[in-house]
């Protein structure tokens, strides 16, 4: 029955390559799952749902725990923890959303545990902190299969992720360095541990005189999946790093999310906290420029 946990506890594979991995996927069949930190899946008891019949774990395939930083991407395996994606991108202010999100999101026991690849893939986790920030960068998502390895954009990927990821294994997000300065604003609801109730990630362009040329924001854990807010982005082009009047502007542009009702937080409320996560966003754009 759906929902019920099973009888016999799954088989877990430890592969040391990725081709390993790929063949082990393969000899289980479509039931089987990568595993990499494994805090969304141990947690499947709580949401009443069951565990795969296999795991393929990903901790011990070398290339997927790899950051690569050159003058013009930023290349991070998939089994890179949230705790060393923080301290890795420390102090490179085109990626300061990403180092924030990895560096505040759950707690420190999960930061430690919960990996790049796990946030992206996790079915049904609205509240992934990494997503919105990639989104914002444009990062593109690197997939290999047994026949071939493919990039494809980060919204792409979520709209497609359950085909794009059958048989396959996320290795590698690739950033390219821009150079714009980018934020990162979550609000996390204390009852309902340090998820957040809602996300909005910014990375913008600015000109000499102060004011926003272009734009990349991006919304998370308002809806089931994180998206780009194209409609503010356009509003905001030529407009000062002026954090009320970008909440204000938010503000007249919220119509088009509808949020997700949950137990720890009504779809309404998660909506109309995303303005003032704006004028945050903004302000720390502002005091990096």
């Amino acid at each position: 029955m759906p929902g019920m946990l099973p009888m016999t506890a799954p088989s877990v594979a430890m592969p040391t390559s990725l081709t390993e991995a790929l063949g082990a996927l393969a000899d289980h069949g479509p039931g089987a799952v990568p595993l990499a930190g494994g805090t969304w899946i141990m947690r499947s008891p709580l949401r009443r749902e069951g565990f795969a019949p296999a795991y393929v774990g990903l901790s011990r395939v070398a290339e997927l725990g790899k950051i690569n930083v050159t003058p013009d991407t930023i290349e991070i395996g998939a089994a890179v923890t949230h705790a060393r994606l923080a301290e890795a991108l420390e102090g490179l202010p085109e990626v300061a959303a990403l180092a924030f999100a990895a560096g505040n999101s759950a707690n420190p026991a999960i930061r430690n545990v919960a990996t790049l690849g796990g946030n992206l893939c996790a079915r049904g986790f609205a509240a992934a902190d990494l997503v919105p920030a990639l989104l914002c960068l444009d990062a593109l998502v690197e997939v290999a299969g047994a026949s071939a390895t493919n990039r494809v954009g980060l919204a792409d990927f979520l709209m497609h992720r359950d085909r794009l990821l059958q048989g396959s294994v996320l290795t590698r997000m690739i950033l390219p360095r821009c150079g714009r300065p980018s934020a990162h604003a979550r609000l996390p609801l204390r009852k309902a541990g340090d998820y957040p109730v809602a996300i909005v990630s910014m990375a913008a362009g600015i000109d000499g005189s102060g004011r926003i040329e272009t734009s990349r924001i991006a919304v998370g854990s308002v809806e089931p999946v994180a998206r780009r807010w194209t409609a503010l982005e356009d509003a905001l082009a030529g407009q000062p790093l002026d954090p009320a009047r970008a909440s204000d502007i938010a503000r007249s542009l919220t119509t088009g999310f509808s949020g997700r009702e949950a137990v720890e937080a009504p779809g309404w409320y998660r909506v109309q906290v995303l303005p003032t996560l704006v004028g945050r966003a903004v302000a720390a754009l502002a005091s990096q420029a």
